[in-house]
């Protein structure tokens, strides 16, 4: 009988407390937050059909012959350029409008007097364009279907003259590059 009553006294005394326990347990858990999904380092980034010179995340898509960003917005080109786009959906099947969107600077009208733009996809040339002024003009030329085909495609630019190097500027100065896309016609 002894331990009869010893053991629901200590009840007695541990049911209070184990009651008190379960009713702050609630208060002191966390509710989980949302889990934000972002792309690994292991995952591949999606290439981009458009790709903006000065935007970072599509700047691996800039393959060669571009130099680093400037005032956030565009890009020197050296006279060779290229670029990795990802062709628009159907474009296997409809083709695409390849547009480069540039400025030509007034220095490089003053050096050079003009300058003539050619461009090929996946090594198919696109016919040329020659620009006998300064100022904002877009390269805009059909791609056919069958150039499309793959998950990429490689975009090689080519200016007939550019700046040569100098003391003052180290660098071969093309144009100014602001775009380059693929657009579905």
């Amino acid at each position: 009988m002894k331990t009869f009553c010893a053991r629901r006294t200590v009840i007695r005394l541990c049911l209070p407390v184990l009651a008190a326990a379960l009713v702050i347990a609630p208060a002191g858990c966390k509710r989980s937050k949302k889990v934000k999904v972002q792309q690994t380092e292991e995952e591949a980034p999606r290439l981009a059909s458009i790709v903006h010179t000065s935007d970072p995340k599509t700047a691996s898509q800039l393959a060669s012959g571009f130099y680093d960003v400037e005032n956030n917005s565009w890009r020197w080109t050296q006279r060779a350029f290229s670029v990795v786009l990802r062709p628009p959906a159907s474009a296997a099947q409809r083709g695409a409008i390849l547009t480069f969107k540039f400025a030509v600077p007034e220095v490089v009208i003053a050096k050079l007097k003009d300058v003539t733009v050619t461009a090929s996809v996946s090594g198919s040339p696109l016919p040329p364009e020659t620009y006998k002024a300064s100022g904002e003009f877009s390269y805009a030329k059909e791609v056919a279907p069958a150039l499309l085909t793959g998950e990429s495609v490689r975009i090689d630019f080519k200016l007939d003259k550019a700046i040569a190097p100098s003391e003052s500027d180290l660098r071969e100065l093309g144009v100014v590059a602001h775009s380059v896309g693929l657009e579905l016609k």
